[in-house]
């Protein structure tokens, strides 16, 4: 349980040691021919249970990406409907993180182009991304016993309905990060290995001692019903498991939610699948992808994966891409038309015994 301040200096209208429901903004400092008042204004919400010091405060964001769209729903969706009587601690709630890179629906901001999942730590003096990045590594995560950061495959790729975890960085904390996993979920758990991506809020969350998870939610730059329905189960079901939550809180939309769900829900065992630096299938040459594998699929070495037809020379034959290992379809582009370098698919291996960091 951390103490809390009851300000932060960059976050307006929040006192974080008052019990209830409080909107307010992370004070971004840009001025342009838009923000000519040269603040940014991104939301923030702070829900509170009556006595807000005996429980964990959780951190929970979306729209790190402009682009991914199932955590923008649902984090939108959690302000307006929990009960803050309901909560044993308190929630600390950013759904559109990069406020810019939401309006715009890009992965990143036009405004300076940087990835704020690899910005942090930050800097308070940088461009609105490295003000964002600062906020949440010096301010929001130390206050911080659990967080969850929600991604999906944005508008070029589509993941596997899946929570996203770094290994380790013990077995201690391994364990309680599987527990979590189990908790929320959804039918493949990402493991990549630990500082995956330093400036990443995953790294950042280990190197500050705060239990996280991540998650890639489908994409496709849109929003799928039935994996929209898991995951907001799943969310409720991990914020009972940290504590900030009774398990028999009333969760908003269930009746529709299992409506959307097929027959058989979701997989009753996780599949844990290694997502290593081997992992990515890009193109040699620009042209028109076509996928002859479907997500999820399990290939061996040599299988086809997908063709490149090249677009002005009508008479040469398209390039066939095969798999390189031996796996499973973690992510599969989407968008037809391809680049040099374009990302095609990502084969992950399972792993056969998750609880070893080793395995």
């Amino acid at each position: 349980m951390v103490q809390l301040p009851h300000t932060i200096d960059r976050v307006r209208g929040i006192d974080f040691a008052a019990p209830g429901r409080q909107l307010g903004h992370l004070s971004i400092e840009h001025s342009n021919n838009e923000f000519d008042g040269a603040v940014i204004p991104v939301p923030i919400a702070v829900l509170a249970g009556p006595d807000a010091s005996n429980g964990p405060t959780v951190l929970l964001t979306a729209g790190t990406h402009g682009d991914e769209y199932e955590g923008q729903v649902l984090l939108h969706e959690l302000i307006r409907t929990l009960d803050p009587g309901s909560i044993c601690g308190r929630i600390i709630v950013l759904p559109s993180l990069n406020l810019l890179a939401v309006r715009e629906g890009s992965r990143v901001s036009k405004v300076d182009g940087a990835n704020l999942n690899r910005a942090l730590p930050g800097h308070a003096a940088g461009g609105p991304t490295a003000q964002i990045a600062r906020i949440v590594d010096a301010d929001l995560l130390p206050l911080a016993d659990f967080a969850l950061d929600i991604h999906s495959g944005g508008a070029v790729n589509e993941y596997v309905p899946s929570a996203f975890v770094y290994a380790g960085p013990t077995p201690e904390v391994w364990a309680r990060k599987m527990a979590a996993v189990e908790a929320f979920g959804q039918p493949y758990c990402v493991v990549v290995k630990p500082n995956y991506v330093s400036g990443s809020i995953s790294g950042a969350a280990d190197r500050a001692g705060v239990l996280m998870v991540s998650t890639e939610l489908g994409g496709r730059g849109t929003v799928n019903r039935r994996l929209l329905a898991d995951s907001r189960a799943g969310l409720y079901k991990l914020l009972a498991h940290v504590g900030v939550l009774d398990g028999g809180t009333p969760r908003p939309g269930a009746t529709a939610d299992a409506d959307a769900r097929t027959p058989a829900g979701p997989p009753a065992d996780i599949q844990y699948i290694q997502l290593g630096s081997d992992a990515a299938v890009m193109a040699r040459a620009g042209g028109l992808f076509e996928p002859t594998v479907d997500l999820g699929q399990r290939v061996v070495v040599g299988d086809l994966i997908g063709k490149v037809h090249f677009i002005d020379e009508l008479d040469r034959p398209a390039y066939e891409y095969r798999a390189h290992i031996d796996g499973l379809i973690a992510t599969l582009r989407h968008p037809t038309l391809v680049r040099t370098g374009s990302t095609l698919v990502n084969i992950a291996v399972p792993m056969d015994n998750p609880s070893r960091l080793d395995s």
